[in-house]
């Protein structure tokens, strides 16, 4: 694995297109980040914070939604320089959903979960008016466990999926709020679902019809403690997928944390990586994903993935060794999530406010 040392500064403002920092002009604990365009893009996190730049990162205007000074957005999607929804991760009703069509001027506050044992991990969207929002297992009305879905179908109400058709959580299983992307959909009009899980296993949980019907299946991805397992899945096409994870509190264990799948997630394959890391975050490459890709396994098709670890950013590009890049010993810039821009690349973020990006 190539390793690539690179100045990264906080404060560092855009004045090259290369990899770099870019000033948030906030101390929050980033764990959301959603690109428009590669001008627009949101983050969110701790203290009730959101962001936003739409001038390619050379400003970012943090704020504060109003009396949710105490919540944590850990998931943002964004649809335009004034269009987001932000998800709130925390027991009981410190899990919510919020709307704002006029750039954060105004949120309305859509849900709040009353279940005092729920917990949300993630929120995903079709387009701007059909959306998902993961939460952690809670009991069912005949006493299973069951992880919480929501849907909405108008981007303003939010409804439980049925939870019946759900194969039952295993007891010390759950879903990581990392970097609100443990939950995966395709855009437009593609039926699919995934999420993964963690804990006592670590599992892919699978709907080819928009929930009305599930399957999940084992992965191979390090699990057993509360704070291993699959952290991130991603999908760039129906059939292949790529999972990401480890323990997250033995960040430079070496796997197995990577793994792929070339049948909608029934079965994976450890990636021959080595070693690996603990990762946050996975997503693929927007320009990569060409329609001759469709069908070829990730060797043979040639795109491009982005992995976020606490120290260093991954530049992958299989079958090639990923690019690692490190901020200095002494920087305290690190990285939780990554959203890629429409046109190729992507927006990292991370605690303290971090911001990084690649071209």
């Amino acid at each position: 694995m190539r390793s690539l040392l690179i100045l990264l500064a906080a404060t560092t403002a855009l004045a090259q297109p290369a990899r770099q920092t870019q000033s948030s002009n906030t101390t929050a604990s980033l764990r959301g980040v959603s690109a428009v365009s590669q001008e627009i893009a949101w983050a969110s996190g701790t203290r009730g914070t959101y962001l936003r730049t739409i001038d390619a990162g050379r400003h970012w205007i943090p704020a504060q939604v109003p009396d949710a000074g105490g919540l944590d957005f850990r998931g943002v999607v964004a649809f335009s320089a004034d269009e987001a929804f932000l998800m709130s991760a925390g027991p009981g009703d410190q899990s919510r959903i919020y709307h704002t069509t006029d750039a954060g001027q105004h949120w309305q506050l859509q849900f709040t979960n009353s279940n005092p044992k729920a917990f949300f991990d993630s929120i995903a969207f079709w387009d701007p008016t059909r959306g998902l929002v993961l939460g952690d297992p809670i009991a069912d009305e005949s006493g299973q466990l069951k992880f919480q879905l929501l849907i909405t179908t108008d981007g303003k109400t939010w409804t439980p999926i049925p939870s019946s058709p759900l194969p039952s959580a295993l007891e010390g299983e759950g879903a990581f709020a990392a970097s609100n992307t443990c939950l995966a959909i395709l855009p437009k009009d593609d039926p699919n679902i995934w999420f993964a899980s963690g804990g006592k296993v670590a599992r892919v949980f699978h709907s080819p019809d928009r929930g009305r019907t599930w399957q999940v299946s084992d992965t191979p991805i390090a699990h057993g403690p509360d704070s291993a397992g699959i952290f991130s899945i991603a999908f760039r096409d129906p059939l292949h997928g790529v999972v990401a994870g480890g323990d997250y509190k033995h960040p430079d264990q070496d796997g197995p944390n990577l793994a792929f799948t070339s049948d909608a997630g029934k079965t994976w394959s450890l990636s021959k990586l080595f070693p690996q890391s603990y990762y946050s975050a996975v997503a693929y490459d927007r320009k990569s994903l060409t329609p001759t890709a469709k069908s070829l396994d990730e060797d043979q098709a040639h795109v491009r993935l982005f992995l976020a670890a606490p120290k260093s950013l991954y530049d992958f590009r299989p079958p090639k060794d990923p690019t690692r890049i490190s901020p200095p010993r002494k920087s305290t810039i690190q990285f939780n999530a990554v959203s890629p821009y429409p046109s190729g690349g992507a927006v990292f973020v991370g605690p303290k406010g971090s911001i990084g990006t690649l071209p």
